[in-house]
């Protein structure tokens, strides 16, 4: 059941179903998954080692809010991992990934074409987790999900998205990456892979509010 509850308050949480900043309630969850408070309390503090709650003592426990200064330090490792992901990718030749990388940007296309953003922040999504998945490296897989989780990236790909003409270069610096990739260069899938990395991050953060910090509901970096 502790497994159950981590799994469902993890999804909740990385689908921004629970706001940022959020208190969290043991017993009202102890409750809702009928279990008793013990495999609660212990979820919420793998959650925190996550980094996607915060435990206050004698205060409660919150969803994590990330600062700006959190995104922009979480964001230059999203850079190193992916940039890494790309060039391994490209040593790999023909591939499965390179299929669905191939026809995740045809659907990417139709999405910017029809100005579905909705649609298209769902390929963003699908088109990193391929690239990952490419790279054949469990480590690097491994360390990258928990990076995503902290980041709660979901969160964010529609704050970024919503700067004027990001969707339509974001398309174009992803079918960039994969030209690069297909030529197995991967020196250069590397580069312009971080490259957009950085742009994602530069969108997003002029996207957020500076008072505030606070990254809302269903705003999820492409």
């Amino acid at each position: 059941m502790q497994a159950t509850v981590i799994a469902e308050m993890r999804r909740r949480i990385i689908k921004g179903e629970i706001e940022p900043g959020a208190p969290l309630s043991e017993l009202a969850l102890a409750d809702e998954f009928g279990v008793s408070r013990t495999p609660v309390r212990e979820a919420l503090k793998q959650l925190q080692t996550e980094g996607l709650v915060e435990i206050r003592p004698r205060v409660g426990t919150f969803v994590t809010t990330p600062s700006r200064r959190e995104i922009t330090e979480l964001f230059e490792m999203k850079e190193l991992l992916e940039g890494a992901a790309a060039r391994l990718l490209a040593q790999r030749g023909r591939v499965a990934e390179i299929d669905a990388l191939e026809r995740n940007l045809r659907e990417a296309d139709e999405a910017v074409e029809a100005d579905d953003r909705e649609r298209y922040a769902a390929l963003v999504l699908e088109f990193h987790d391929l690239l990952i998945a490419g790279s054949d490296n469990s480590k690097l897989e491994a360390h990258y999900r928990m990076l995503m989780n902290q980041l709660a990236y979901s969160r964010l790909v529609n704050t970024s998205l919503s700067q004027p003409g990001r969707p339509t270069q974001s398309d174009r610096e992803h079918h960039t990456v994969l030209e690069l990739i297909l030529a197995k260069d991967g020196d250069s899938a590397e580069r312009v892979m971080r490259e957009h990395v950085r742009a994602s991050r530069s969108a997003l953060l002029a996207a957020l509010p500076v008072e505030g910090r606070h990254v809302r509901s269903g705003s999820a970096g492409s």
